[in-house]
């Protein structure tokens, strides 16, 4: 072994806490990294491989009635490599001895068929034959049958056209369109399944033989998605056709591609913050490793060694430090990014969630990590090695003194002399105290940041189900009803209210600019059913024109007093021009609103509603949704207490998991910082605290002077946490809202406390060991360190 790498050893014996510390901080970053991206990689691929083997439509449709005839104009349309119907209806569906309401889409399947597009892969099970002992059989969605427990062979029923009929399954499946399997976006799966059955069963039973109601159709290659859904559009529309989209406006591919942007973003953003830290503990700690060698510079150059020997070797130190943190932190991110995307299993149904670390990704995470720590230390490394052998034996010349900014001031008599010599420390050091007080921020930030995830969410739940809506139970009907109807429902047994609106599928264009979507017509005065904005905010549905929430207002690029054209998509389909008359900042969704009567008037028809929402009395809840149950005009019900406990049940824990991982992580980052600018305190100050003690100051009384400095810093921090974490949170949501979702952006003052204490404990656990150490201080060996 060389003489160099023997002293390499040496220095790192010697130093191996701090190492370690800066080892952590690597790792964490690293892990960080590969864990998002993989996440990231997994979730892509394996969409990316299931839509390839199972043939996922580019374009989707949905209709009243077409006959069968109608397909061959549909395949003649110029950009359709491929087109399959089909028939599919809402039910409500009802599982013996749960009194959960839960929402059922039947989709008709020509049994003995081989599907062209949208395949459905069996996961259990045998896929469907005929009807079987007077039950009609079905192929459930994995993600429901695994949230209620569902096996081949179990028996439920479902109101089919008014009737109670009973089903069957035969087998558990996947589909591409239901990866992600929840109600209008909703990731609660108990509350929804998908049931595939015999085309011909389900056609009979809503009188559909010979016709369908919903197109799919697979692009040709370099065709233009645009064109396809204008003549898909053109063709359905005398047969009620609702306007035809592509793959980013279904429901479970937009709410999966949300999901890897997200990742994304988390992927960069973090990493690159631990990564920053990294470098700037490298740079503190390296330069004043070399700062205390320069004796032992100037005596290798002496002894023959050039500036690139001892430049190397120093590199080499550097080198080694961060490579245990990326050894560490591949291991740990590969660990970590297998399990959280396992996670993803019980959310987004694959028929296998492909995981791998792509050599590529690792070696991105090296690259980045070494470069980083590189260019952190380059410069303290040049400038040492590049000193003349006589200059390197002077010790370091004296700091230029004066008084500080307590003598400047008059303030001395305010300050003990240990709280002075603290001050003074801290403001002849200002450069390495900003950066020390910045560590220990940005640890406190990213705490800030993990925690804020709680606090959003549980302002969105709190806000939809409390605020927004107020009813306990929400109907839709099969068709839209004269609302004289809610009379009757407000004489069913412990109902207290009834509240009704009507949707009308519309679509909206401002100049080039379209979007499809819902036109909702609200009470005059709502109750049950509110329109709340992001700051908790009530407003009244409008008379005279369109009330629209930002998003939508932002995609079509419209402003309050301009007019849009509002295309409806059912009906007589009239096409009407309707002013803006305000926006809302609304949480979830992009929507416009009217009054109920005042839209009814607009379109030309009576009063009408096809949804309400009922008040329940407490308690009287599971009684009111078994009469719902056997009414046949009713399409779906939805409880609201049921799809608040199971949305719970899914985030709860993930956000458990993502706040304690990040918590973790950051009080790696506050330790390392504080540690390390605490052990360099140390060692620079070695000579003046034994002096001290051989004066007869007490052990307490020394620490004093050094741990008071660190605890100034901290104190100095933690302000500036706060409006970091503020600054980082708010970036992040930024980055990743969408237009049908928008995180509110709300921090606790509980947060704020609890990110505090963490970075509060980690510099206690820090203290505690530099305190150990400066007990143990070697009085005689430390004095004779100066001449």
């Amino acid at each position: 072994m060389k003489a160099l790498d023997r002293k390499l050893l040496r220095d790192l014996r010697l130093m191996w806490s701090q190492a370690i510390t800066i080892a952590l901080v690597v790792a964490s970053g690293v892990t960080g990294f590969i864990t998002s991206f993989t996440a990231y990689d997994a979730l892509s691929w394996s969409r990316d491989l299931y839509y390839t083997e199972s043939r996922f439509a580019d374009v989707f449709a949905t209709l009243k009635r077409a006959p069968l005839s109608l397909e061959r104009q549909l395949e003649d349309i110029p950009g359709a490599a491929h087109v399959e119907t089909s028939v599919t209806q809402i039910v409500p569906v009802d599982i013996p001895n749960v009194s959960d309401p839960i929402v059922g889409r039947l989709i008709g399947l020509d049994v003995g068929t081989p599907q062209r597009l949208n395949r459905v892969a069996l996961r259990a099970g045998r896929m469907l034959e005929t009807q079987h002992n007077g039950a009609l059989e079905v192929l459930v969605s994995e993600g429901f049958a695994a949230s209620r427990g569902l096996q081949p062979g179990d028996k439920l029923y479902a109101l089919i056209n008014g009737k109670r009929e009973a089903m069957l399954i035969v087998g558990i499946a996947l589909s591409p369109e239901y990866i992600f399997a929840g109600m209008g976006g909703s990731p609660d799966q108990r509350g929804f399944g998908v049931f595939w059955m015999d085309r011909r069963a389900l056609a009979a039973a809503y009188n559909m033989e010979g016709a369908f109601n919903q197109v799919s159709v697979r692009l040709a290659p370099q065709a233009s998605e645009g064109q396809v859904i204008d003549s898909l559009n053109r063709v359905l529309a005398p047969f009620g056709g609702i306007s035809a989209h592509g793959r980013d406006e279904q429901m479970s591919h937009m709410i999966l591609n949300s999901e890897i942007k997200q990742q994304r973003v988390l992927g960069t953003v973090l990493p690159s913050i631990f990564l920053a830290v990294a470098a700037f503990l490298l740079n503190v700690v390296l330069g004043r490793q070399i700062a205390t060698q320069r004796e032992q510079i100037a005596a290798l150059k002496a002894l023959g060694y050039d500036n690139r020997m001892i430049g190397a070797h120093y590199i080499k130190l550097v080198l080694v430090i961060v490579t245990v943190g990326v050894a560490v932190g591949l291991g740990m991110g590969a660990l970590m990014g297998h399990w959280f995307t396992g996670n993803y299993a019980d959310v987004f149904r694959f028929p296998e969630l492909r995981y791998r670390v792509r050599p590529a990704l690792a070696f991105a995470a090296v690259a980045v990590s070494m470069a980083a720590a590189l260019l952190a230390t380059w410069n303290a490394i040049r400038t040492t090695v590049q000193m003349a052998p006589a200059e390197a034996m002077r010790p370091p010349s004296p700091g230029v003194y004066k008084p500080s900014f307590i003598e400047a001031w008059g303030l001395k008599r305010w300050f003990s002399p240990a709280t002075r010599m603290v001050l003074r420390t801290m403001q002849r050091r200002a450069l390495r105290t900003g950066l020390t007080v910045f560590g220990i921020a940005v640890s406190m930030a990213i705490v800030i940041t993990g925690l804020f995830w709680r606090d959003a969410i549980d302002v969105l739940m709190k806000t939809q189900f409390n605020r927004v809506l107020r009813g306990d139970v929400s109907i839709s009907l099969i068709e839209a009803t004269p609302a004289r109807v809610a009379h009757d429902l407000a004489r069913l047994p412990h109902v207290s209210a009834v509240e009704g609106f009507r949707s009308v599928p519309v679509r909206l264009v401002h100049g080039h600019r379209t979007w499809r979507g819902a036109l909702q017509g609200r009470a005059a005065e709502p109750d049950l059913f509110r329109i709340v904005d992001m700051d908790l905010r009530t407003y009244p549905p409008p008379r005279d024109g369109l009330l629209v929430t930002d998003r939508l207002a932002e995609r079509l690029h419209l402003t309050v007093g301009q007019t849009v054209r509002v295309e409806l998509l059912e009906g007589k389909r009239q096409v009407l021009e309707v002013p803006v008359v305000g926006t809302v900042a609304e949480m979830m969704g992009m929507a416009g609103y009217m009054e109920r009567r005042a839209l009814n008037a607009l379109l030309q028809e009576g009063d009408v509603v096809n949804s309400f929402t009922l008040a329940v009395d407490r308690g009287h809840e599971p009684e009111l949704l078994n009469q719902l149950k056997q009414q046949p005009r009713v399409a779906a019900v939805v409880s609201k207490s049921v799809m608040q406990r199971n949305i719970q049940d899914v985030t709860a824990r993930n956000v458990l998991v993502f706040s304690m991982v990040l918590t973790v992580f950051a009080t790696i980052i506050a330790v390392g910082v504080v540690y390390n600018n605490a052990r360099i305190a140390l060692a620079e100050r070695a000579w003046e605290l034994a002096s001290l003690r051989v004066l007869g100051f007490t052990r307490g009384e020394v620490s004093v002077f050094l741990l008071g400095e660190l605890a100034l810093e901290i104190a100095m921090a933690i302000p500036l946490g706060m409006l970091g974490g503020y600054g980082l949170a708010r970036g992040i949501v930024q980055m990743i809202k969408t237009d049908e979702f928008y995180f509110p952006f709300v921090i606790q003052p509980s947060t704020y406390a609890t990110a505090a204490i963490c970075v509060v404990l980690a510099g206690v656990v820090s203290a505690l060991i530099v305190r150990r150490r400066i007990d143990t201080l070697d009085l005689v060996g430390v004095l004779k360190t100066r001449e």
